[in-house]
């Protein structure tokens, strides 16, 4: 079985954490994760504080296991949002689209474990020097939002910066992606897609039916003219979203307008022609609905296998 010192740090059985994907990950898909020895985590995307509140005590009551909150730094809640991880002394917060900074301070003292997203060695740098116990480097194959530099490129970067655990993501869907990390350098991994079709993720049935379906080259990047990249799903809404921002008579207003609502339309309402259906580039990877329990164990089973097969080519 594999072990690192990420198991040890968050109390978990396997070194895997679920991705904080808004409107996807609530108290049901995070309890399940925790459930099955990895970290579930609670998205907190634009929930304020008292939504997300309501979400953790859920998450308590169907776990007694740790588990985290992800605090989306662009939500306009953030600040409330950061109080109450606080007051709720979460065991972990994850937190990413901006810098965490000044709320560390505050979650430290209620001894939650924070480990940032980071998407450069220099913000990964920083994030250990302000106290983070672990970072996750998070490569431009993740769904959502998204960096400039690549799984394979930037997790070396990064585990040769600092001395916190770094924690792998982007392009990870089964165990093949798990001992890559680990060759890497990395002590854990954080996986979304493949949670996507977890049976206890609580997503439209479209959305599930659009991910298993994918394949390769199904991922379309946009955002990049907001300073937002995002990867997702190419759909008749992303494709029309690219075709607008490259037309120069579309201000940035009309283009967050477009863009408005577009993944709760998705997620919760599984509306086909104008949602958002973030996704991953290993996509073309996830073919079965599963459990979380049988997603982590048959990762981490062939993970095993992975590791012990590459010896082969070692003479």
């Amino acid at each position: 079985m594999i072990k690192t010192p990420i198991c040890e740090l968050l109390q978990i059985e396997y070194p895997i954490l679920q991705g904080g994907m808004a409107w996807v990950s609530d108290s049901s898909l995070a309890s399940a994760v925790s459930n099955a020895g990895g970290l579930g985590i609670i998205a907190g995307m634009n929930s304020n504080g008292e939504q997300l509140r309501a979400e953790i005590r859920k998450c308590r009551e169907k776990t007694s296991k740790p588990f985290g909150v992800n605090v989306m730094l662009m939500s306009p809640y953030a600040e409330e949002v950061a109080r109450v991880v606080a007051e709720e002394h979460v065991p972990v917060v994850t937190a990413g689209a901006g810098n965490p900074g000044k709320f560390m301070p505050a979650w430290l003292e209620a001894g939650i474990k924070v480990v940032p997203v980071v998407a450069s060695v220099g913000f990964a740098r920083l994030a250990e020097k302000r106290g983070a116990c672990a970072v996750i480097a998070e490569g431009a194959e993740s769904g959502g939002h998204i960096g400039k530099l690549h799984t394979m490129a930037l997790v070396p970067q990064v585990c040769d910066a600092v001395k916190i655990p770094v924690i792998a993501a982007g392009g990870i869907g089964d165990g093949r992606g798990i001992a890559a990390a680990m060759m890497l350098g990395a002590q854990g991994v954080q996986v979304g897609t493949r949670f996507l079709v977890a049976r206890e993720c609580t997503i439209s049935p479209v959305y599930k039916e659009k991910v298993l379906k994918a394949k390769e080259l199904d991922t379309i990047v946009t955002g990049e003219r907001l300073g937002d990249s995002v990867r997702s799903l190419k759909t008749s809404f992303s494709r029309e979203f690219q075709k607008k921002e490259r037309d120069l008579n579309v201000t940035r207003e009309e283009l967050e307008k477009f863009g408005a609502g577009a993944l709760r339309r998705a997620a919760r309402e599984g509306d086909a022609e104008n949602g958002c259906f973030l996704a991953g580039e290993i996509a073309g990877l996830v073919k079965k609905e599963q459990t979380a329990q049988e997603i982590i164990e048959e990762m981490f089973g062939e993970a095993e296998q992975t590791l012990d097969g590459a010896k082969q080519w070692v003479k």
